[in-house]
């Protein structure tokens, strides 16, 4: 019995230390593969998830989304104040159907904004009448709405920054924070002056058009291809003001649109050359004395009224440039400072929300954004799943803009009166075309039909009463067409998945 008790004793102390030695060595290892994670836990206590550069549509469309699935956004935009732009005046039905999916429709609401339910176009004293369609494929109203963009933006911070997970914030970012090839954050102007920086797994660059950033990312060229000059007519409202006025005058379109319940927008192209000084009232004579007369009498008032009026006139170059991939992790470029297009279909909105989806969509598995190789690996489906939407409306863009373009070319005008007459032509025509400029149908394959339907068209008005080898010579030219030679080119058909459509769900 005494050497019992010492012996039971010494093995249940021996079972003891190993249950505690295993216990201990299991319990440390857990803590160990917990170590990444809680230092991801640890960062995102201190800094944001996402930091977007711009609080325009895009960066503040972007907040709001990702701040709805739960991430934290740092937005920092340069100038807090209501934007005074003459672009991005305009919402297509689809941009529309977009925003819904994004929980934004009603930025769009309370700012005065006009309905639009389509277009009234004209050509050497021809009219047509053309709506979008009642397609029972497209599951929104089909009408777009007209306004003031400033509004619209103040409405879409206010949004975005009435989430808790959102700091917007005004400050000028100076550059990027960049550490062997992997964006970390960036280095900004706070309000008061200081240089500062901010540090987030993954940054958006989202600021504009005249954007310095992409430069540091993306290496691509903006093109400058014409000029928007606009101004607004006070107190004042088109007939029929459901449809925008678009007038196929010399050099190129001139647009009326009403913007608000008081307020009309006039707005025309014109080409790099000689444009008139608008300092010293060139451009104001230019406007009245060869613009106005081509715009139809009925609309003439109202166009010369701003002019009379003092209007401050603006003019904003139109540019274009294609999208590119960034070799850099941890970053990427959204909205006009990604991917421009000719403004004629005013569908430069519509494709930033679309990406913006797409993106969301892309993110909203990541339990967290640290890991840079799977952030690079969203970037790059990014890229090739936005191509449908993307490469149908920068082509309808630029085709669209090619054919308003006054021309003493007998092939290059056949093409611009096969355009108008398709539009006005009614039925399928009609339809199909006006649900491709609405992005109510933004399908390559339908693009394309259209596009050689109104090459046909044109051809057939050249080769009439009957042919001739000059008629023969434009029609063969005009297969050549910019907006129909990309359409069916190889570096435009790798782009042409239907998966973008389910993305979209259009």
């Amino acid at each position: 019995m005494d050497l019992a008790f010492p012996h039971v004793f010494l093995w249940t102390l021996l079972a003891f230390l190993l249950t505690w030695t295993v216990f201990y060595v299991n319990n440390r290892r857990k803590k160990v593969a917990k170590l990444p994670d809680a230092a991801t836990e640890v960062r995102r206590d201190g800094d944001a998830d996402v930091i977007i550069v711009g609080a325009g549509v895009g960066g503040s469309a972007l907040a709001y989304a990702l701040a709805k699935d739960g991430r934290r956004v740092h937005v920092i935009e340069r100038d807090m104040r209501e934007p005074v732009r003459m672009m991005g005046e305009f919402m297509q039905p689809g941009g529309r159907l977009l925003l819904s999916k994004l929980g934004l429709e009603d930025s769009l609401e309370g700012i005065d904004e006009q309905i639009a339910t389509g277009l009234a176009v004209y050509k050497d004293g021809q009219k047509a009448l053309v709506s979008f369609p009642e397609d029972n494929d497209f599951p929104y109203e089909p009408t777009g709405r007209a306004f003031y963009n400033g509004r619209f933006v103040q409405r879409l911070r206010q949004k975005a920054s009435s989430l808790p997970t959102v700091q917007l914030e005004e400050g000028t970012v100076k550059s990027l924070i960049e550490e062997k090839g992997v964006i970390k954050g960036v280095t900004y102007k706070n309000s008061a002056g200081e240089e500062t920086t901010a540090f987030a797994p993954l940054t958006v660059v989202c600021d504009g058009c005249y954007s310095n950033l992409r430069r540091s990312v993306n290496d691509n060229n903006a093109e400058v291809i014409s000029y928007q000059v606009g101004y607004v007519s006070k107190n004042c409202q088109l007939e029929d003001p459901e449809k925008l006025k678009l007038i196929m005058s010399k050099p190129s379109f001139t647009m009326l649109y009403q913007i608000s319940s008081t307020d009309v927008r006039c707005v025309m192209e014109i080409f790099p050359g000689n444009i008139p000084s608008i300092s010293n009232g060139e451009m104001a004579a230019y406007l009245k004395n060869t613009m106005a007369p081509q715009v139809p009498p009925e609309l003439r008032k109202i166009f010369l009224k701003g002019i009379d009026e003092g209007a401050q006139i603006k003019a904003m170059p139109t540019k274009r440039m294609e999208a590119t991939l960034s070799e850099k992790q941890g970053v990427i470029v959204l909205g006009d400072a990604f991917n421009m297009r000719h403004p004629a279909i005013a569908s430069g909105m519509m494709v930033v929300l679309s990406d913006i989806l797409i993106l969301r969509r892309l993110l909203q598995p990541l339990r967290n954004l640290s890991d840079a190789n799977k952030i690079s690996e969203v970037i790059k489906s990014f890229y090739v799943i936005r191509k449908p939407m993307s490469a149908t409306v920068n082509t309808l863009g630029n085709a669209f803009s090619q054919v308003l373009i006054a021309s003493t070319d007998e092939a290059k005008e056949a093409m611009r009166q096969g355009c108008f007459d398709y539009l006005s032509s009614g039925g399928f025509r009609t339809s199909g075309m006006m649900a491709l400029l609405g992005g109510m149908n933004p399908r390559p394959l339908s693009l394309i039909f259209h596009l050689c339907g109104i090459t046909l068209s044109s051809i057939g008005q050249l080769l009439s009463p009957f042919p001739s080898p000059l008629g023969i010579w434009h029609s063969l030219r005009l297969f050549g067409a910019e907006g129909v030679s990309q359409m069916l080119s190889p570096a435009y058909a790798a782009a042409y998945r239907k998966s973008h459509m389910a993305t979209t769900a259009l």
